[in-house]
C-alpha cells in the first residue's frame, strides 16, 4: 500500500470516529445532569442516530454503488453535519434538541458505512487482502475515539466546562468540519461500480440465507446493548465517586485497548488457519461484554470498573470490526458499499434503535428517588448477551463467500 493512500485512509477512519467519540460517550451527562432529562428522554436523543442509520446507509450505499463518488457523499454530509452539532450545543429543551440531533444523524450516518466501503474498494483496487491490511487502518477509529476523550479531559481542567457539558458538541462540529474539508480535497477518488438496478436488494437478498440471517440478528440484538453501555457509563462512574471530569478519560481505555487488539490480534483471530477464525472471534467480543456488565452488576471497586472498560475495547475490535470485515469478505464487488450499508443498517439502525429505547425504559424504571438502581439496571444486558452467546454458538456456521 502506499504510504499516500495509506495516509488518507487513515485520515478518513480516524476522523470519522473522532467525531462520534466526541460527543457519544458524555453526552447523556449532560442530558441526565444539568438538562434534567429522563431517561426515556435521553434514550430518544440518542436513538436519532439509530434511527437514521436504519434509513441513510441504505441510501447513501445505492448512491455510492450506482450513482456518486464517495468522496462527495462524505464530504457533503460532514459539512452539513458540522452546521447542525454548532446548533445543537445551543438547545436546552427536549423537543428542540432531539429534532437537531436527528437532522445530524441521518447525514452522519449516511457516511458510517462508506468509510468502510471506501477502504475496501480502495484496497481492492491495489489488490491488497482486506482481511490482513484493514487492521492497519481500523486502528485510527479507537486511536481517535481515546485521543478526542483525553483532550476533551483536559480541555475541561483547564477551562472548567465539565459541569454544563456542551463543549463535546461544539467539538464534534469542528471535527466534522476538518473531516469534510479533507473528504474533498485528499481523499482518493472512488467512483461508482456502476451496480445492476438495485445494489442493496442484490445485498439483502442474502438473508436468505440461514446462517447469514443468523449472524445479523444475533449482531442486531448485541450492538443493541451497546446503548446501556453509552447512556449509562457516564452517570454510572460519576455515582460510583469518579469525577466528571475524568470520565471522558476513563472511558477511553477502551479505546486505547481497541488500538492495540486492532493492530496486533485481529488479523490472527479471524484468520482459520491461525487463530480461532470468524466464528469464535465473534463470540470472545461478546463475552468481553458480557463480562464487563458483570464487573457493573458488582459496582466496585472504583478502579475495577475503570479497568473493565478495556472489554469493551476488545469486544468491538472482536465483534463488530470483525464482523464488518466478515460481511465485506460475502460481498460481490459491486455491492460492496450496500452490504456494509445493510450491516450498518442492522447493528448500528435497528439494533441500536431498540437498544437505546429498551436502556431508556429500563433505566427510568430501575430510578427511585432521582437514583439508578445500576445493578438492577446492568443486569439485562448481561442476560441477553448471555442469551445471544448460547444462539451464536449453536447455530452460527460461516456462510461461502457470493
Amino acid at each position: 500500500m502506499s504510504w499516500q493512500l495509506y495516509l488518507a485512509l487513515s485520515f478518513a477512519m480516524f476522523m470519522e470516529f473522532a467525531i462520534w467519540g466526541a460527543w457519544a460517550p458524555v453526552l447523556a451527562a449532560r442530558l441526565l445532569g444539568p438538562l434534567k432529562m429522563s431517561g426515556k428522554q435521553t434514550g430518544w436523543i440518542y436513538a436519532t442516530l439509530p434511527l437514521a442509520c436504519i434509513i441513510s446507509p441504505l441510501v447513501a450505499g445505492q448512491l455510492a454503488d450506482k450513482y456518486v463518488s464517495m468522496e462527495w457523499i462524505l464530504g457533503i454530509a460532514h459539512l452539513v453535519g458540522a452546521i447542525l452539532l454548532f446548533v445543537a450545543a445551543g438547545k436546552v429543551k427536549f423537543k428542540g434538541l432531539f429534532v437537531v440531533m436527528l437532522f445530524y444523524s441521518l447525514c452522519y450516518a449516511a457516511t458510517l458505512p462508506l468509510v468502510n466501503s471506501l477502504m475496501f474498494s480502495q484496497l481492492a483496487k491495489s489488490n491488497l487482502d482486506a482481511a490482513s491490511d484493514s487492521p492497519k487502518i481500523f486502528i485510527w477509529a479507537p486511536i481517535a475515539w481515546a485521543l478526542v476523550g483525553y483532550s476533551l479531559t483536559g480541555w475541561r481542567w483547564i477551562f472548567k466546562t465539565g459541569e454544563k457539558g456542551r463543549d463535546c458538541l461544539y467539538f464534534a462540529a469542528i471535527l466534522s468540519l476538518i473531516m469534510a474539508v479533507g473528504c474533498f480535497f485528499f481523499m482518493p477518488n472512488t467512483p461508482p461500480a456502476k451496480a445492476g438496478v438495485a445494489p442493496i436488494a442484490k445485498a439483502m437478498s442474502m438473508l436468505g440465507e440461514f446462517n447469514f440471517l443468523i449472524f445479523i440478528l444475533v449482531s442486531m440484538v448485541v450492538a443493541g446493548l451497546m446503548q446501556f453501555y453509552f447512556l449509562g457509563t457516564a452517570q454510572f462512574m460519576q455515582d460510583m465517586g469518579i469525577p466528571a471530569r475524568n470520565v471522558p478519560a476513563s472511558m477511553a481505555i477502551a479505546q486505547a485497548v481497541q488500538a492495540a487488539a486492532t493492530w496486533f490480534l485481529l488479523a490472527f483471530m479471524i484468520d482459520p488457519a491461525r487463530g480461532p477464525g470468524f466464528k469464535w472471534t465473534l463470540v470472545i467480543g461478546a463475552a468481553c461484554w458480557l463480562l464487563m456488565y458483570l464487573f457493573y452488576i458488582n459496582e466496585k471497586p472504583k478502579w475495577l470498573i475503570v479497568t473493565s472498560q478495556s472489554l469493551h475495547g476488545l469486544a468491538y475490535v472482536f465483534f463488530i470490526i470483525a464482523g464488518q470485515i466478515l460481511a465485506d469478505k460475502l460481498a460481490r464487488d459491486d455491492i460492496r458499499s450496500s452490504m456494509q450499508a445493510l450491516v450498518f443498517a442492522a447493528t448500528t439502525g435497528v439494533g441500536l434503535f431498540l437498544g437505546t429505547q429498551l436502556a431508556g425504559i429500563v433505566m427510568d424504571k430501575c430510578r427511585k428517588n432521582e437514583k439508578f438502581q445500576w445493578r438492577q439496571i446492568f443486569m439485562v444486558p448481561g442476560a441477553i448477551a448471555f442469551v445471544c452467546i448460547l444462539v451464536f454458538i449453536l447455530l452460527f456456521k460461516i456462510p461461502p463467500p457470493s
